[in-house]
């Protein structure tokens, strides 16, 4: 990257992993600026912290100093239409133009690298990496792919790491563009196969990434994995789980709404009494992954690196609680970004072991056409593991509808008896009418945004 590109500029500047690299420039001294095509409360932040952003893709919009190629970066993400004007202007006129994925990859090239690949916990290992890193002593650059509630931000900063944190974004092929230093693979269930076609692609793409670790780092893989990997000479390859592998734990203990173990590292050695900060099952293999990346930098500290996983909060949207009362009677609402059969499954499963003796209301809302089409035998016997289920229509994102896919092809399988389908806009009514225990609300779109309503609703009724 030329250093004489001191005006960057955003196409898709409100996206959370763009907000990131534009928080990161800003504090290199750079202009930033870019387009979006709503506001949002992110794309506001953005804008008190001195980002330009228009709403508009007029290119007399975009500000002077950025129409000049000689000094401005072009960024984008893969979600940008092609007949988008601003940046069809930028094309035409000799532009330095890159995916946000490739600016990460310049990152990595030019620092120690721990990317945290998977279909799902890439997040919060990444997440709970960072946090362990700047909590000892040496520090981090993080680009996440969630709002960390410690610091409530998806970038933390370092002038003197070595070291970057990089969620490994497998989307569009996003991960390919990386060079890891250490690189973790927490799971590789089929999706996005609007992109990839097959699972043997899927994989394929994968193993792809695990050629491009540098020849003096690590590769870390969750046991069990399809993936094949091709790493090149030099580099060693570890494995993880909850029970066994390179990297595991022992004496897990359960109880009071905490969940302690002791986790074993690949040369023996053990750090006594690993509390979680955000006391669910998955969260025990999140927690092994994070550590044994970080352990493998050979800078972190075992005190500190219990202090961070107690202290741990997690990434906005996973596993939140908005609401915890107390008592057996207590109501909860938590929710959570799963938008995976998998992930469905882990996140019920999770909230039955936190509440064994409640009743569980499940509202989900799917994400994409194509997913839904792609497992939606899959999504219907994963809500089938709630007590109640409120299934939402197909929030679409990027994709056009395809005929024949909506939720009811997922809703006719599920076989829980307390079953409703509605609109999102009906959501807030059926739970005024629902006398829920203990709410979970799911999916990657945005049903999140009702939540303070239903929060405002519950305490009414109190």
């Amino acid at each position: 990257m030329n250093n004489k590109k001191t005006n960057i500029y955003f196409v898709g500047a409100g996206g959370i992993g763009m907000a990131a690299l534009e928080r990161y420039f800003l504090s290199r001294g750079c202009n930033v600026a870019g387009y979006d095509r709503t506001p949002t409360a992110l794309t506001k932040a953005l804008e008190d912290e001195g980002v330009e952003i228009v709403y508009d893709d007029d290119v007399d919009l975009i500000p002077d100093k950025f129409k000049n190629p000689d000094t401005t970066l072009v960024v984008y993400t893969p979600a940008i239409p092609n007949d988008h004007k601003g940046l069809n202007f930028f094309r035409n006129g000799g532009f330095e133009i890159l995916k946000r994925a490739a600016v990460l990859g310049l990152i990595t090239r030019d620092s120690k690298g721990l990317c945290f690949a998977g279909t799902h916990g890439k997040t919060t290992t990444s997440s709970m990496a960072a946090h362990i890193l700047n909590t000892c002593e040496v520090g981090c650059n993080a680009f996440l792919g969630g709002i960390l509630r410690n610091y409530n931000s998806n970038l933390l900063l370092s002038e003197t790491s070595p070291y970057s944190v990089i969620e490994a974004d497998e989307y569009d092929r996003s991960f390919h563009q990386l060079t890891p230093y250490i690189a973790v693979i927490t799971s590789t269930d089929p999706d996005h196969l609007d992109i990839y076609g097959t699972e043997e692609a899927y994989l394929e793409s994968f193993a792809h990434f695990t050629e491009l670790i540098r020849e003096d780092g690590a590769l870390v893989v969750h046991e069990g994995l399809k993936v094949q990997p091709r790493v090149a000479p030099g580099v060693k390859i570890y494995t993880y789980s909850r029970d066994k592998g390179d990297f595991h734990a022992q004496n897990i203990r359960r109880g009071n709404g905490t969940i302690t173990f002791d986790f074993v590292a690949c040369d023996g050695s053990i750090i006594k009494d690993v509390e979680l900060g955000v006391p669910v099952e998955i969260n025990i293999d999140n927690a092994i992954a994070s550590l044994a990346g970080c352990f493998l930098t050979g800078d972190m500290q075992a005190d500190k690196a219990a202090e961070a996983m107690a202290s741990f909060m997690g990434p906005k949207r996973r596993f939140e609680f908005w609401l915890k009362e107390s008592g057996e009677k207590g109501r909860a609402i938590i929710d959570d970004y799963a938008h995976h059969p998998d992930e469905l499954t882990a996140s019920i499963n999770s909230v039955k072991a936190l509440y064994p003796n409640r009743r569980i209301t499940v509202a989900f809302q799917p994400h994409l056409y194509s997913r839904t089409r792609d497992f939606a035998p899959e999504f219907a016997k994963a809500l089938s593991l709630a007590d109640a289920v409120i299934l939402l229509n197909i929030y679409p994102a990027r994709e056009l509808p395809i005929e024949g896919v909506t939720s009811q092809i997922v809703f006719d399988d599920i076989t829980c008896e307390n079953k409703v389908l509605i609109d999102k806009e009906n959501l807030i009514d059926t739970i005024k009418n629902n006398n829920f225990e203990v709410l979970l609300t799911v999916g990657a779109g945005d049903i999140c945004n009702y939540l303070p309503e239903i929060c405002n609703i519950v305490k009414q009724n109190e």
